[in-house]
Formats: structure tokens, sequence, C-alpha cells
């Protein structure tokens, strides 16, 4: 049976992605990162790792594949929204929200997409 075991998501500039996901997550560098690659770990025990790997490859308006970020409901929603944009996260003018959208689209400094979700919604 397979599990997954990290996200990847490509990076321009390992120092800057590094400093905002470890910030964002609560997350530490595993011993082995270099300035090519580094696997991001949870700082308290087990879970997803996020790994950042070296790469020229343009970020997509409408990418894929992104990553949701949980919140609890709306109000943790909002104060992660700033707290991620704090960090250095932008907001993203999102062409495909729906009328009533759980889910603020935000880009990491290196301008990978991601969502900030509000989960009391359902």
């Amino acid at each position: 049976m397979l599990t997954i075991g990290s996200l990847v998501l490509g990076v321009s500039d390992m120092p800057r992605a590094v400093a905002f996901w470890t910030a964002a997550l609560d997350y530490v560098p595993r011993a082995d990162a270099d300035d090519e690659w580094t696997v991001l770990l949870p700082a308290d025990g087990p879970g997803v790792q996020l790994a950042l790997g070296l790469s020229e490859s343009p970020v997509q308006e409408h990418p894929r594949v992104h990553l949701d970020l949980y919140a609890g409901d709306a109000a943790d929603q909002a104060a992660e929204v700033e707290r991620l944009v704090a960090l250095g996260a932008e907001r993203v003018d999102w062409d495909l929200y729906p009328e009533d959208p759980d889910f603020v689209v935000l880009a990491c400094p290196e301008g990978n997409r991601f969502c900030v979700i509000d989960t009391s919604r359902g």
C-alpha cells in the first residue's frame, strides 16, 4: 500500500522559500537540507512533509496542484490570511472564485498558489 510522503513545490530562491514555509506552517528543515533540495517537517511530530526543490519552471497562474491549508472557522481563516500576508504571501485576484467561497487564494513569496480554507462551512 502506498502513502503520500511529501508534497513538493518548485522554488527559485531556497532561503526565501524555507523562511516563508517554516514560519507559515511551524515546520523545520530536515538535517540534510541544502541549496537545491530541502524537506520541511512538522516541528511538533509526525505529519505531511513539504519538500522544496530548486526549479527554473515558471509559476502557473492556475496550477494543476496546490496546497489547501485548513482554518477552523471564518475568524481563524481571516487571522491566518493576515498572518501569512505579513510573512510575505500575496492575495491572488482569483478569477475562478464561486459566488460564496469558503477559501482564499494566496501566493507564497515564490508565487506558488495555495488556499486557506474555512472548514466550518462543511
